[in-house]
């Protein structure tokens, strides 16, 4: 399929093109081919790279940060961690210049020449004292990075790529409009125009996307007459928090912009599961200045079906994360359980880097389960959004009777619910179902989506509790990311079987209750 961005086109992309936590998205075309990376936050491998040949059909290739050393996020805290990458490409080498938030690495710079990796151990910029930097080479081939520094607006400085230092001093390039952090910016160069793009009004309702112009990388800017020239503030328009856009040039002519947003839910549409996902812009130019649609969403109400055997997987593919650590360090692959095995240490998932290993719920319906072996642990299915915003279903066995309790952190406040079973082949399930809009008489529900909590055995099943999901929704938990599932240890060993995403949310068959 060619690229162009016709109505027709943009009507069949899907939107999001990347949904579930992926926000302040980056996008770089090589040789006919387009590279994507998001930020990942407290979570590793860090900086997930997206291929895709036609902008429709994305593929995860790799990480940036296969290595904790790269990062080192084990002493980071929320919501710190690896702030809105940008990537480009010159001369057959991949760029991706990052800020580590709150971790003492500040802006670094890694490079590749596969962007499927290995990815370099990275070189720090101490210059770039802010966050959101971009990397652009002026018209002399000079490397700048521009970046945005709080209660300075977005400045500029020089860099030598090759071992950080500055060449200058940093300078401001632009204030923006005078709406909240002005942040995010990236530098383009199309005709006898260089163009800044930033985000302005917060990453919440207030997002937009604002534009300058100047004739040379370096500045002077001047703003758009109609700034901001995107956004869906006090609007009931079904995606909010559209901001920090990049942009790729496209065959035709035009262009397409990558940016974060949400999709709200229940009644009041307030609560956003799924933290900040990835959507596209349709861009035409006119009399030199980018015009932008946004098209509705047009994903399908569940996921595809996605399943692994661990006993037949002994690799964990890219889409698995950990909190602050890396899947290799949390568990094993042992081929005579037939099981990942995760290794509890005494730790609550209320502790930063507990182990866990999750994957972003990407669908607002849908069931995810869990075959899991607890004869020599205690852990289970982890739903986590920050270590204070989690739900988990933790399970023992004792004397052949499995002791299932429901457990739910809301800001440290904690809540449980448990469940006795006998029986063999234990499942933990989670089921997500969008908020009724309307109750009896027609009255309407406030709240989020819907969270149910059950187990079964091959005998016997629970539903142990259901949870208003409003919060452990990204409006509430003010994580910056979105929520991934998964699985825990908290002690002993914990032994993963297999791990199911289904759309289908039917009844236990005909297991008594």
């Amino acid at each position: 399929m060619s690229v162009s961005s016709t109505d027709a086109q943009q009507h069949r992309l899907p939107q999001p093109i990347l949904p579930g936590f992926n926000p302040d998205p980056s996008i770089v075309e090589a040789n006919g081919v387009y590279y994507l990376v998001t930020s990942t936050f407290e979570y590793l491998p860090g900086i997930p790279v997206y291929r895709s040949t036609d902008l429709s059909n994305w593929e995860q290739v790799g990480n940036v940060i296969t290595r904790e050393a790269q990062a080192n996020l084990r002493q980071t805290p929320t919501p710190g961690g690896v702030w809105a990458p940008t990537i480009r490409h010159r001369n057959g080498v991949f760029y991706v210049i990052v800020s580590i938030m709150f971790s003492g690495h500040g802006c670094v710079l890694y490079t590749a020449t596969d962007p499927a990796g290995p990815w370099s151990d990275g070189v720090r910029i101490p210059s770039v004292d802010g966050l959101d930097p971009d990397l652009v080479w002026s018209e002399d081939g000079t490397a700048l990075v521009t970046f945005a520094s709080w209660g300075k607006g977005i400045l500029q400085v020089a860099v030598d790529l090759h071992d950080g230092s500055a060449l200058e001093e940093p300078r401001q390039l632009w204030s923006g409009t005078g709406l909240l952090t002005p942040e995010g910016p990236h530098i383009y160069q199309r005709g006898d125009w260089w163009y800044l793009l930033i985000a302005e009004g917060g990453t919440e309702r207030g997002h937009g996307v604002s534009i300058a112009r100047g004739r040379s990388a370096r500045g002077p800017f001047e703003g758009h007459p109609e700034n901001p020239v995107l956004t869906k503030r006090s609007t009931d328009y079904p995606i909010q928090n559209v901001g920090h856009a990049d942009m790729v040039d496209l065959p035709d002519g035009s262009s397409l912009w990558v940016l974060l947003g949400v999709r709200p839910v229940g009644f009041t549409r307030a609560f956003s599961p799924l933290g900040r996902e990835t959507f596209t812009a349709q861009v035409h130019w006119e009399n030199g200045w980018p015009q932008a649609r946004l098209l509705p969403p047009n994903q399908a109400e569940g996921p595809a079906a996605f399943t692994i055997d661990f006993a037949q997987s002994t690799e964990l593919d890219h889409g698995w994360i950990s909190d602050r650590r890396l899947p290799a360090t949390v568990g094993r692959h042992d081929p005579v359980q037939g099981a990942f095995v995760l290794s509890g240490e005494h730790n609550d998932v209320s502790l930063a880097g507990a182990p866990m290993l999750g994957r972003r719920i990407t669908h607002h319906k849908g069931r995810v389960s869990l075959g899991v072996n607890v004869s020599r642990g205690c852990g289970g299915l982890l739903v986590r959004c920050s270590e204070v915003h989690w739900i988990a279903l933790e399970a023992t066995e004792t004397a052949g009777k499995i002791n299932v309790t429901a457990r739910a952190s809301l800001a440290g406040i904690q809540s449980t619910w448990s469940a006795e079973l006998q029986g063999e082949n234990l499942e933990l399930h989670v089921n997500f179902t969008p908020a009724p809009a309307r109750g009896a008489n027609a009255a309407p529900i406030v709240g989020g989506d819907r969270i149910t909590l059950l187990a079964s055995t091959d005998t016997e099943h629970a539903v142990l509790t259901e949870l208003d999901g409003r919060y452990w929704s990204f409006e509430t938990t003010e994580s910056f990311t979105g929520r991934v599932i998964g699985a825990y240890a908290r002690t002993g060993e914990v032994g993963l079987l297999h791990y199911t995403v289904s759309p289908d949310l039917a009844d236990f068959d005909s297991k008594e209750s």
